[in-house]
């Protein structure tokens, strides 16, 4: 199996990491997606990492019962860093380069976020996994990923979820919702379909960056998406 993309971002959820328990990260899952990640990078992809943490605190439902919403995503932030470090550590233990990079700087912890450096480590191979979002509030994880993604001039941003990809409603709610192959970023900004947040979604269309919506839950589906198999749903054009 061949690549077709040479370096990626790979875009998670904190809730992936959380398995099916209600809070926190699960070991067996955590394992899981270490085991994903490793599929693409026996490839020779050059592959970056932001993930999400949703799983711990997530922001904006802080700030919806009277927290501060700044105070509250840098909670959040936060979350994202601890969310990095276990998948740093559960990559490690399976023999891949990985280095964590904050937008908070934390030096005892994890690296400042620095394009130069962050660009040097993926063509050493190493994983790079950008931690604390964009390291402001009121940009999600999203918006983050999109704009670490166009930094490193990725080809693709790929968005794991829990479904096959994008649907016209929430299929876990309405059992009629219709599956999309493609779409244009305009069309999902239009309907507003919330596979990702406004701003991220009106980011990579300014910018021209693919993204790809695939179900992660599905063993070998980060894979199939990077060899080129028609897996997920295309945003673009």
């Amino acid at each position: 199996m061949t690549a077709k993309f040479q370096r990626i971002l790979l875009k998670l959820s904190g809730e992936s990491l959380m398995g099916d328990q209600g809070f926190g990260i699960c070991p067996s899952m955590l394992a899981y997606v270490a085991e994903e990640v490793r599929s693409i990078v026996d490839l020779d992809v050059q592959l970056a990492i932001v993930v999400g943490g949703g799983n711990i605190f997530r922001g904006v439902a802080a700030g919806s019962f009277g927290m501060e919403r700044t105070s509250a995503d840098h909670m959040g932030m936060l979350a994202t860093v601890l969310n990095s470090l276990a998948l740093q550590d559960a990559l490690e233990k399976r023999g891949i380069q990985t280095r964590v990079q904050t937008a908070i700087s934390m030096h005892e912890v994890a690296e400042p976020y620095i394009l130069r450096r962050a660009l040097r480590h993926l063509e050493k191979g190493r994983v790079v996994i950008f931690a604390a979002g964009s390291g402001n509030p009121y940009f999600t994880t999203d918006t983050a990923a999109v704009l670490r993604a166009k930094e490193i001039h990725a080809e693709i941003l790929l968005k794991a979820t829990k479904v096959n990809g994008l649907y016209d409603a929430d299929p876990e709610r309405h059992t009629d919702a219709r599956f999309i192959k493609t779409i244009s970023y305009m069309e999902v900004l239009e309907r507003q379909l919330r596979v990702m947040d406004m701003t991220a979604i009106s980011l990579a269309m300014d910018n021209q960056l693919p993204l790809m919506v695939f179900n992660l839950k599905e063993k070998g589906n980060i894979q199939k998406v990077v060899s080129g198999e028609d897996v997920g749903t295309l945003i673009g054009g």
